[in-house]
């Protein structure tokens, strides 16, 4: 597989690192235990942070700024990572999509990167 970068990303955010995981997976419509711990990192989440925070969590701040160099609004499309956070703090239950899709949104919850999942054999160009 051959990951390329444009040019006008790669000037706008210079210090951009990525991180590729490809492996054959098999996923199911939905794990209790996964939701168990996304349970525990929610509570987590509501008992550390507060709304006005969520921003200045160095991984989104990041991002929020790089969508603007990019000329997105940030506010108006939130990175997910901003957006899952928020929905917790808000008090709106998490969608259950699938496993894959639920352990990706656990880790972006986690970490403040926002993940994206791709079924490799299905992406074009």
């Amino acid at each position: 597989m051959n990951i390329s970068v444009s040019e006008q990303i790669y000037q706008a955010c210079p210090r951009l690192h990525l991180g590729i995981i490809s492996c054959d997976v098999v996923n199911t419509s939905s794990d209790e235990a996964l939701w168990e711990e996304i349970a525990a990192e929610e509570e987590s989440l509501r008992l550390s942070m507060r709304m006005e925070e969520i921003a200045r969590r160095i991984p989104i701040y990041e991002t929020r700024q790089a969508y603007k160099k990019l000329g997105k609004d940030p506010n108006r499309y939130r990175p997910s990572a901003e957006a899952l956070c928020r929905r917790i703090l808000k008090g709106y239950p998490l969608y259950k999509i699938d496993t894959l899709v639920d352990l990706i949104n656990l880790v972006s919850i986690r970490t403040g990167y926002s993940i994206g999942g791709f079924d490799a054999g299905k992406i074009k160009g």
